[in-house]
């Protein structure tokens, strides 16, 4: 009977520690996460803290909704003027840089339209429109979403006029995306980093890369615990504190998928 009280206790105290364990919920887009940025850095954040990060992964735009509504205490996202419009709206503390990366043009590697030749990026999405060659664009508004529309407002392309002829709208993640696009041997606008660590490229392959306008950059934001007390604001703090450290923004550039460097990180 002892044996059985004892049994009991332990087990209730191994109960009471797991949910005593700290942790905060962190709002972020697909490719962060299925880069698997975070299986790196957030054990070793737990291991020096104590504190879990549950990350809940959707695009941009979706993010930024559920942290209005209070379901997150931090946010890492990928669209710079709705990030400030967040803050400037109350609902987070403060905008900070955290790492960077780059947009890619993927096609299929017989590139009907042209765009490896091309030298610019509004030449690329041009040459695309006049051959009416298929772009598939991942029409979720997330930042790579909003990344892309801008660039064809840039080229002055007008893509909803076409929208159902050749672009076409997935309405889905980075990852569906890039294997609708296979399929359908499209164009499409991806992440370098979600790029890297996909594993079924088939025949498309990079097109078009590395130019100013396909910079990709990500910010990381406290949800304002004034609107919703629930934040871990502590928690929080020390989360993103320890991103914008050196040790943080060391522990970032360190990983790597298939020897590249997936995120640059430039906090300072």
């Amino acid at each position: 009977m002892k044996k059985n009280i004892y049994l009991m206790t332990g087990l209730l105290l191994i109960s009471m520690s797991s949910w005593s364990q700290p942790y905060i919920l962190l709002q972020s887009t697909t490719s962060t996460k299925n880069s698997g940025l975070y299986d790196y850095i957030l054990p070793q954040f737990a291991a020096e803290t104590g504190i879990e990060v549950r990350v809940v992964a959707v695009g941009t735009g979706q993010a930024l909704r559920n942290a209005q509504n209070g379901d997150a205490d931090v946010l890492i996202v990928h669209s710079k003027q709705r990030e400030l419009e967040f803050v400037a709206n109350g609902y987070g503390i403060h905008r900070h840089r955290l790492m960077y990366n780059d947009f890619i043009v993927v096609g299929p590697m017989h590139d009907p339209a042209g765009v490896a030749s091309s030298h610019k990026i509004v030449e690329s999405l041009n040459r695309i429109a006049r051959s009416q060659s298929i772009f598939l664009s991942r029409g979720d508004d997330s930042g790579t979403h909003i990344k892309e529309l801008s660039l064809w407002s840039l080229a002055n392309i007008d893509v909803q006029s076409h929208s159902g002829q050749w672009y076409r709208e997935a309405g889905s993640g980075m990852g569906v995306t890039l294997n609708a696009a296979i399929a359908m041997n499209a164009y499409t606008l991806s992440d370098r980093a979600t790029w890297i660590s996909f594993a079924n490229k088939q025949s498309h392959k990079i097109l078009y890369q590395g130019e100013p306008p396909l910079n990709n950059q990500y910010g990381v934001i406290i949800v304002n615990p004034d609107l919703h007390p629930h934040v871990k604001i502590n928690e929080a703090t020390i989360f993103v504190e320890w991103l914008l450290s050196d040790a943080g923004q060391r522990t970032i550039a360190e990983f790597k998928v298939q020897g590249q460097q997936l995120f640059f990180p430039n906090a300072h």
